[in-house]
């Protein structure tokens, strides 16, 4: 067996959406509408034997059509960390949505990392239906499938170890083949989660996102959050703005675009 390798983790912010509301996030909302803005990102995972990039983001296109301010790309927000996306040779795609699969352009020589489950349920009977396919685009899908023809995806089915350190874990829920990434470092065991939790409240009052193609997946989605991760502190939510206040950047230059997740998060 492989000696397990310590890595950084890095959460890449490249768009904010700030007119959006607890109503439009929350299954059982307060009578009493709020604020509740959402922050994006792509993630990296590295060290001196290899890189993971987790998700891809949108472009100019999606963000016009949605309405979600860009602040980058996600090939701009890695070469912040001094990596060329041309460079990156393994890009995890934690589920099919607008905003985690529409830079696969971006990355032209990775292998996408993806559950058979995801792909099945993008390309399936579901997306027949308006509501259910909103959260998707089109032609990220079909993206998706040039790359199956190509070669350049690795389908799994399941929870799998990707090299010593990092694994993936599916979850579902929020999307049919959603996963959750968890990662070795120097303060243990850090879990992206991605969208199998969009904010910390998600998980700490177990109150479910609107978006979500099975409940209780999504519920039982938190435990297994909890489960891989060596404490709450270690869980990092996919889409919370309080990611960017509670880590630190790796230099001054990088404030407000880039934060260290392998190093404790600061909640005072």
């Amino acid at each position: 067996m492989a000696e397990r390798e310590q890595y950084e983790v890095f959460a890449v912010k490249y768009a904010h959406k700030a007119d959006r509301m607890a109503s439009q996030n929350l299954i059982f909302s307060d009578l009493h509408d709020r604020p509740m803005p959402l922050d994006y990102f792509v993630w990296v995972i590295r060290n001196e034997n290899r890189t993971y990039v987790v998700d891809t983001g949108f472009g100019e296109r999606e963000s016009k059509e949605r309405g979600v301010p860009l602040e980058r790309t996600p090939a701009e927000g890695v070469k912040l960390l001094g990596i060329d996306a041309d460079t990156v040779e393994d890009v995890i795609i934690t589920h099919l949505h607008y905003d985690h699969a529409g830079g696969q352009d971006q990355f032209p020589n990775a292998t996408f990392h993806l559950q058979d489950g995801e792909m099945a349920y993008a390309t399936g009977r579901c997306m027949c239906f308006e509501p259910i396919r909103r959260p998707f685009d089109v032609e990220h899908v079909t993206d998706m499938v040039r790359n199956v023809y190509g070669g350049r995806v690795k389908f799994h089915d399941g929870d799998a170890e990707l090299a010593p350190g990092v694994s993936i874990h599916k979850v579902g829920g929020h999307s049919a083949g959603l996963m959750a990434v968890r990662v070795w470092t120097k303060r243990g065991w850090v879990v992206l989660a991605s969208d199998c939790a969009h904010f910390y409240m998600n998980i700490e009052q177990r109150t479910p996102f609107i978006i979500c193609y099975n409940l209780g997946e999504m519920m039982n989605g938190f435990n297994t959050l909890e489960m891989l991760a060596d404490s709450p502190d270690h869980v990092v939510p996919g889409h919370d703005p309080l990611v960017m206040r509670y880590y630190p950047a790796p230099s001054a230059d990088l404030e407000g675009a880039v934060v260290r997740l392998d190093e404790m998060p600061n909640k005072g």
